[in-house]
């Protein structure tokens, strides 16, 4: 794009200036032509804002749609509480947490409080000390050899294929500067997920990075790479929430030489991953390819991801781990309002379980076939501010990761792209001229400063609530609008009521 603003713009000024020159016109042209080719080379070589690097001229008019927009929408569209799947409120949050500036908001509250739908935490008349200290979980069962001290907050998962080289590069160097971990995603380990960031390598149905010639599962491969000092845990892919039971997707157009080359297939083709894995079949063979990959892995803590949909499957599963005295470190929850860069709509929208009744379910199953203290569980579900953190926590989380809040520090503009390779800011494309307009150093802070801030935020809410420990949030810290009719007779949802962590 840069490249063709250049070129078309010579071109133009070349004929402003013949003009001029042989019919004593188009000089005030010239003179505008040259303005903007002084704007867009300023432009191109910036490096703080990824639009205007891409666009050198006509990403001006995005910022000017974003100076009426509040005013567009206020009297002709929506409000900004409305925007899906994240409002633009919630979006601002994360630009001015990721760039470090002031993240509060003017005139009070935009949303709409009443005594049914309001749902806030509890704060204490003697708020506690607020800890600067940002919290950290320990994960690692009675059979880990290796536990790992993770952040609460870490980045979730999200293939390269499906975001940048340069996305995955500025997200691996932020989560080295501010200690936390990032997953790989199915596609794969690569060299831009090695940049010094603690890694969680997620294994998914193609087996990418650890496969054979058919497709299947390479032991020896595995362990190769699940040994790498970088590499702290390790990740079962079962199911996620944007395309339950149906395996991931790649699109053509998004599958380079390079990915394919990585990835083990054929290169400019859709690459689906089998709706299931072929190295088991049942709850049995999960609980024993768990244990394979902790021995190949030398003891590193073993987990899997998935979407809860027949509950009965997952109850068969925490049976077999009884039976067999064999448990996973982690389980990662997703919901079916989950993320992703390309899905089919029937199983993004209606297929899976969503994200808070899920998490409520696993935790009061681990807990009901006492089991709860053997598995950290790590919640993936449109985590992105300090209250959302407080909130899964409450609900029976131990650990929070976050997708789309990490791609929005990176830059996305939730321009809904992410699935033809056109992503106007370099995060979730292949097209060198446009990821080119991520730059790396840059946005790597701001992943750091999100990460940071956003836990500051969680820690704040923490100390508000009278609270000094992520370890006494429940879900008694939260007050319901129908309180607030019944005061004399507290009401709280069965399903909520009884929620603990262990």
């Amino acid at each position: 794009m840069r490249q063709k603003f250049f070129l078309y713009g010579s071109i133009a000024l070349f004929i402003s200036l013949a003009a001029y020159y042989f019919f004593n016109v188009g000089l005030t042209l010239s003179i505008i032509i040259v303005l903007l080719l002084i704007v867009g080379l300023t432009n191109s070589i910036q490096e703080k804002h990824a639009i205007l690097r891409n666009f050198p001229v006509l990403g001006y008019f995005r910022y000017l749609f974003e100076m009426i927009a509040p005013e567009i929408q206020q009297y002709f569209i929506e409000r900004s509480t409305d925007g899906k799947p994240f409002s633009r409120n919630q979006r601002s949050l994360v630009y001015q947490r990721a760039k470090n500036i002031d993240s509060t908001s003017p005139f009070g509250t935009q949303l709409l409080l009443n005594q049914t739908s309001y749902e806030g935490i509890k704060h204490s008349m003697f708020p506690a000390k607020v800890n600067e200290e940002l919290p950290r979980v320990v994960i690692g069962g009675p059979d880990c050899k290796q536990h790992y001290s993770a952040s609460l907050l870490n980045i979730s998962a999200m293939s390269f294929g499906s975001l940048s080289e340069n996305a995955i590069m500025a997200l691996n160097k932020g989560a080295h500067k501010g200690n936390f971990y990032h997953n790989t995603g199915e596609g794969g380990l690569t060299e831009f997920h090695q940049n010094g960031g603690d890694i969680t390598w997620q294994i998914g149905t193609g087996y990418f990075g650890c496969r054979n010639e058919k497709g299947e599962f390479d032991s020896e491969k595995f362990s190769e790479k699940a040994n790498l000092p970088a590499v702290k845990m390790i990740e079962i892919k079962l199911s996620q929430g944007a395309k339950p039971g149906h395996g991931g997707v790649l699109p053509a157009q998004k599958n380079t030489e390079q990915i394919a080359k990585i990835r083990g297939v054929q290169p400019h083709t859709t690459i689906l991953s089998p709706p299931s894995h072929s190295a088991f079949t049942d709850a049995k063979g999960l609980v024993h390819f768990i244990a394979q990959l902790r021995q190949l892995s030398n003891g590193k803590p073993i987990g899997f991801k998935l979407c809860i949909g027949e509950t009965k499957d997952f109850e068969t599963l925490c049976e077999e781990m009884i039976s067999q005295k064999c448990y996973p470190d982690f389980i990662t929850v997703d919901g079916a309002e989950g993320g992703t860069g390309a899905a089919p709509l029937e199983f993004a929208d209606g297929v899976g379980m969503p994200f808070e009744p899920a998490l409520i379910f696993v935790n009061k199953t681990l807990i009901r076939y006492e089991i709860r203290d053997k598995i950290k569980v790590i919640c993936s579900g449109k985590i992105i501010s300090g209250y959302s953190i407080i909130r899964a926590i409450a609900l029976g989380a131990d650990i929070c990761n976050s997708a789309r809040g990490f791609m929005f520090s990176l830059g996305c503009i939730q321009a809904l792209r992410c699935n033809n390779n056109e992503c106007p800011t370099g995060v979730a494309t292949q097209n060198k001229m446009l990821m080119k307009g991520l730059v790396v150093t840059d946005k790597s802070e701001r992943v750091f400063h999100f990460h940071k801030n956003t836990l500051h935020a969680a820690n704040e809410l923490l100390a508000a609530a009278g609270k000094s420990s992520f370890s006494d949030v429940d879900i008694n810290i939260f007050m319901r609008g129908d309180e607030f009719a019944h005061l004399s007779d507290l009401y709280f949802p069965d399903n909520l009521k009884s929620v603990t962590r262990h």
